[in-house]
């Protein structure tokens, strides 16, 4: 049993090296859920005190950047399970066990709202609101010795994610009252009407970023978003944003989604060479993800356009 401790002893450092010396790769799936859900962490820091960075961090974690068929099921994008004080609705789902009862919320936000309301109100996180709001490193560590993940290098992966997407930048430095409520926050500009924003409606105060992948333009959509309404906001026509994003006008928009506003290319970028395939990714969402055009992707990987991804598979990407 000493042996065991000694050794893990020496695991534990030697992955928190691993994950915060080496810089990690940015997925875009994560810089996307950042653009998306940034400004409504930095809301729940304002009115529960919990930072925005840990927040983002658990979400991405937990959701898998909210891509995970769970979260995409139950909008719970922090892994709440029911608990003997639920009564919203519930969903199923294996975890430590199998068939375990989880949240389900009708939107994300309430999602965003009930973690922080779970954290506030379970007494075993009450000595995370003495800490700096600045200290997601012990942010961190205690939610790990509260007991928040079984996982344990947990403690180290919201660190990494954090420190490799700077979402420390979203924190506020402000003082927490007994309650864990912020008192007279300082916000930075980019952050200053989503601080006003109410919870839910994020969509009413945000205007549409225009960011580029692969030097293609794209957006992040929004809570209210219609193709409608994002073809005149942009000056194009419904069935050319359809087209460049190869979707038929049965196609559903969803919040969150990335959305190109030009043709997409025939080849990624020089820094993405290839593309492990992941399980539940389709050939269309990996096209997607790295702005090229789906029949390009097929034809750069000599696949037969009836043939799907496969879990394991190296694609090539240009």
């Amino acid at each position: 049993m000493h042996a065991f401790r000694n050794k893990r002893a020496l695991i534990i450092p030697f992955l928190f090296i691993c994950f915060t010396v080496y810089p990690q790769p940015k997925s875009q799936a994560y810089i996307n859920y950042i653009n998306t859900y940034s400004k409504l962490a930095v809301i729940q820091q304002k009115e529960h005190g919990i930072p925005a960075s840990i927040t983002l961090a658990q979400g991405l974690l937990e959701s898998g950047a909210g891509q995970s068929k769970f979260a995409i099921k139950s909008n719970n994008h922090f892994g709440i399970k029911c608990h003997d004080d639920w009564t919203g609705d519930k969903i199923y789902h294996d975890d430590d066990n199998k068939e375990e009862c989880f949240r389900k919320y009708d939107q994300v936000s309430d999602s965003y709202e009930d973690h922080s309301m779970y954290i506030k109100n379970k007494s075993r996180y009450a000595f995370l609101f003495n800490l700096s709001p600045t200290d997601y490193e012990g942010w961190a560590h205690g939610l790990k010795k509260a007991g928040y993940a079984t996982d344990p290098v947990y403690a180290y992966k919201l660190i990494s994610i954090i420190e490799n997407y700077e979402l420390h930048s979203y924190d506020l430095s402000q003082n927490i009252d007994k309650n864990g409520v912020a008192q007279n926050s300082t916000f930075e500009n980019n952050v200053k009407d989503a601080a006003s924003a109410p919870i839910g409606n994020i969509a009413a105060i945000q205007v549409h970023q225009v960011l580029k992948n692969n030097h293609v333009r794209y957006i992040i959509t929004l809570q209210g978003d219609t193709y409608e309404s994002i073809a005149d906001e942009f000056n194009i026509s419904e069935k050319n944003l359809r087209a460049y994003n190869e979707i038929t006008e049965s196609t559903p928009l969803t919040p969150g989604t990335q959305l190109y506003l030009q043709y997409k290319k025939s080849k990624a970028g020089k820094a993405y060479p290839t593309h492990i395939i992941r399980e539940g990714e389709t050939m269309y969402q990996i096209a997607q993800t790295y702005a090229i055009k789906t029949e390009k992707l097929y034809l750069l990987n000599q696949m037969p356009f009836s043939e799907g991804a496969k879990t394991g598979q190296v694609l090539k990407l240009r």
